[in-house]
């Protein structure tokens, strides 16, 4: 699990409106206390097991975005989805880049569509992530996220269907008030991205080695057969981890310590 996010007491004023099962939760941001007891409180309550946060930002003016994830899933798992590039075939992140509305999936009205996408379910499966919901959120500064809930579960029946139906606006709460104190506590305490200074997936130095072969975000996502906003999140990804402004600035550095190597 991630070390706790805590955060400092927040000088703003209580939001006017505050679902009743997230009022712990804004009790304990507002208090600054540590928010991963809470989140777990919140996400058993609304029947699963486990609960992830993702959100890319600028730290900076005229910087690439950074990216941050927040999660009570093991950081395993984390590690595992970041080496072999799963975000290219996460079902979540191709819905939650296409529509603002919820996602509800499962292992088996999932499996057979592809080699890459078994490989990414039975993994995910492996670490309790087998099925769930995931929710999109964009703030007033078109700053995007993503909160998924997911559970042990392979199969959702009719009736875990309807359960996940009838708490949808709870739901959908959670993953705007989070996101909203997730970029509150990233811009104002600072609070470093958990992938700074992590090695580099094969992916991304492919990524990169191809930025510094003169490429484009749009040339790479041809080449390697992904969507264009894809290869900007592993980008995003890169600058994160090597702690850099920019893809200009990511180049240098890994040139610099030996992780790509340009042909002479």
């Amino acid at each position: 699990m991630l070390k706790p996010l805590v955060l400092r007491p927040m000088k703003v004023k209580p939001p006017q409106v505050t679902p009743a099962r997230l009022q712990p939760l804004i009790a304990a941001a507002t208090q600054g206390e540590d928010l991963i007891p809470v989140i777990q409180q919140i996400t058993h309550e609304l029947g699963f097991d486990n609960f992830m946060h993702g959100v890319s930002l600028s730290m900076h003016p005229n910087a690439e975005s950074h990216s941050f994830v927040f999660t009570t899933l093991p950081l395993e798992w984390v590690a595992l989805y970041d080496q072999k590039a799963y975000i290219e075939v996460d079902p979540r992140i191709e819905h939650g880049l296409a529509s603002a509305l919820p996602f509800v999936w499962d292992q088996a009205s999932l499996i057979g569509k592809s080699r890459a996408l078994d490989a990414f379910l039975a993994d995910a499966e492996r670490y309790g992530v087998a099925s769930g919901v995931s929710v999109s959120t964009r703030d007033f500064q078109s700053r995007s996220g993503i909160t998924a809930l997911s559970s042990t579960t392979p199969k959702l029946d009719a009736e875990a269907r309807n359960k996940i139906a009838g708490q949808i606006n709870d739901i959908l709460a959670l993953g705007t008030y989070f996101h909203e104190l997730v970029v509150m506590a990233i811009m104002e305490d600072k609070v470093p991205p958990m992938s700074r200074g992590a090695p580099l997936s094969p992916r991304e130095r492919q990524c990169l080695l191809m930025s510094a072969n003169g490429m484009s975000s749009l040339d790479i996502s041809k080449k390697l057969g992904i969507a264009e906003r894809t290869a900007n999140f592993h980008f995003s990804n890169i600058v994160t981890k090597l702690n850099v402004l920019n893809r200009k600035e990511a180049v240098a550095r890994a040139i610099a310590q030996g992780i790509i190597h340009l042909e002479s």
